[in-house]
Protein backbone atom coordinates (compact mmCIF):
# COMPACT_ATOMS: atom_id res chain seq x y z
CA UNK A 1 0.00 0.00 0.00
CA UNK A 2 0.95 3.66 -0.75
CA UNK A 3 0.12 6.96 0.66
CA UNK A 4 0.29 9.61 -2.06
CA UNK A 5 0.66 13.08 -0.51
CA UNK A 6 -0.16 16.27 -2.49
CA UNK A 7 1.00 19.26 -0.85
CA UNK A 8 -0.58 22.33 -2.21
CA UNK A 9 0.92 25.72 -2.00
CA UNK A 10 -2.47 27.57 -2.04
CA UNK A 11 -3.46 31.56 -2.37
CA UNK A 12 -4.30 32.48 0.97
CA UNK A 13 -7.19 35.07 -0.29
CA UNK A 14 -9.18 32.08 -1.98
CA UNK A 15 -9.12 29.24 0.78
CA UNK A 16 -13.16 29.24 0.33
CA UNK A 17 -12.28 27.89 -3.22
CA UNK A 18 -9.80 25.51 -2.36
CA UNK A 19 -12.25 24.01 0.11
CA UNK A 20 -14.98 23.63 -2.69
CA UNK A 21 -12.01 22.08 -4.51
CA UNK A 22 -11.15 19.46 -2.10
CA UNK A 23 -15.00 18.75 -1.50
CA UNK A 24 -15.34 17.77 -4.83
CA UNK A 25 -12.19 15.37 -4.38
CA UNK A 26 -14.29 14.40 -1.76
CA UNK A 27 -16.73 12.73 -3.89
CA UNK A 28 -14.58 12.05 -7.12
CA UNK A 29 -11.18 10.07 -5.32
CA UNK A 30 -12.83 7.11 -3.93
CA UNK A 31 -15.43 6.50 -6.88
CA UNK A 32 -12.66 6.60 -9.02
CA UNK A 33 -10.45 3.50 -6.43
CA UNK A 34 -8.87 5.77 -4.14
CA UNK A 35 -8.92 5.31 -0.43
CA UNK A 36 -8.92 9.22 0.37
CA UNK A 37 -8.00 10.03 3.94
CA UNK A 38 -8.67 13.76 3.50
CA UNK A 39 -8.08 16.83 2.57
CA UNK A 40 -6.70 19.55 4.71
CA UNK A 41 -6.67 23.41 4.71
CA UNK A 42 -4.39 26.27 6.69
CA UNK A 43 -5.90 26.84 10.09
CA UNK A 44 -3.03 28.29 12.65
CA UNK A 45 0.34 28.75 11.05
CA UNK A 46 0.86 28.99 7.73
CA UNK A 47 -2.33 30.21 5.16
CA UNK A 48 -0.95 29.04 2.09
CA UNK A 49 -0.67 25.49 2.40
CA UNK A 50 -2.72 22.61 2.32
CA UNK A 51 -2.82 18.87 1.69
CA UNK A 52 -4.89 15.96 -0.08
CA UNK A 53 -3.83 12.50 1.28
CA UNK A 54 -5.24 9.07 0.08
CA UNK A 55 -3.73 5.19 0.16
CA UNK A 56 -3.64 3.34 -3.63
CA UNK A 57 -2.46 -0.17 -3.99
CA UNK A 58 0.38 0.49 -6.15
CA UNK A 59 1.69 3.04 -8.82
CA UNK A 60 -0.03 0.93 -11.37
CA UNK A 61 -3.42 1.20 -9.66
CA UNK A 62 -2.52 4.79 -9.20
CA UNK A 63 -1.78 5.18 -13.17
CA UNK A 64 -5.74 3.42 -13.54
CA UNK A 65 -7.37 5.61 -10.92
CA UNK A 66 -5.26 8.93 -12.46
CA UNK A 67 -7.10 7.81 -15.85
CA UNK A 68 -10.53 7.10 -14.14
CA UNK A 69 -10.30 10.43 -12.53
CA UNK A 70 -10.01 12.23 -15.51
CA UNK A 71 -12.54 10.68 -17.24
CA UNK A 72 -14.77 11.25 -14.06
CA UNK A 73 -17.38 14.36 -14.70
CA UNK A 74 -16.83 15.60 -10.84
CA UNK A 75 -12.93 15.38 -11.59
CA UNK A 76 -13.25 17.11 -15.20
CA UNK A 77 -15.23 19.85 -13.51
CA UNK A 78 -12.91 20.28 -10.43
CA UNK A 79 -9.54 20.14 -12.58
CA UNK A 80 -11.58 23.02 -14.60
CA UNK A 81 -12.57 24.71 -11.38
CA UNK A 82 -8.89 25.04 -10.54
CA UNK A 83 -7.49 26.52 -12.85
CA UNK A 84 -10.00 29.31 -13.43
CA UNK A 85 -9.50 29.79 -9.86
CA UNK A 86 -6.22 30.21 -10.29
CA UNK A 87 -6.23 29.22 -6.29
CA UNK A 88 -3.61 26.38 -6.51
CA UNK A 89 -0.26 28.37 -7.19
CA UNK A 90 1.95 24.44 -6.75
CA UNK A 91 0.75 21.30 -6.40
CA UNK A 92 3.65 18.47 -5.21
CA UNK A 93 2.80 14.57 -4.94
CA UNK A 94 4.76 12.28 -2.78
CA UNK A 95 4.46 8.36 -2.32
CA UNK A 96 5.11 7.80 0.94
CA UNK A 97 5.12 3.81 2.22
CA UNK A 98 4.09 3.28 5.80
CA UNK A 99 7.40 1.43 7.53
CA UNK A 100 6.05 1.47 11.43
CA UNK A 101 2.83 1.68 13.13
CA UNK A 102 1.56 1.28 16.41
CA UNK A 103 1.04 -1.94 16.89
CA UNK A 104 4.82 -2.67 14.88
CA UNK A 105 2.68 -4.60 11.81
CA UNK A 106 3.73 -2.31 9.05
CA UNK A 107 4.63 -3.88 5.84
Amino acid sequence: MLTCVIRYQIDPTKKDQFARYARNWGQAIPRCGADLIGYFAPHEGSSTLAYGIYNIPSLAAYEAYRERLAADPLGCENYAFAQQGKFLLREDRTFLRLVSAPTGDAQ
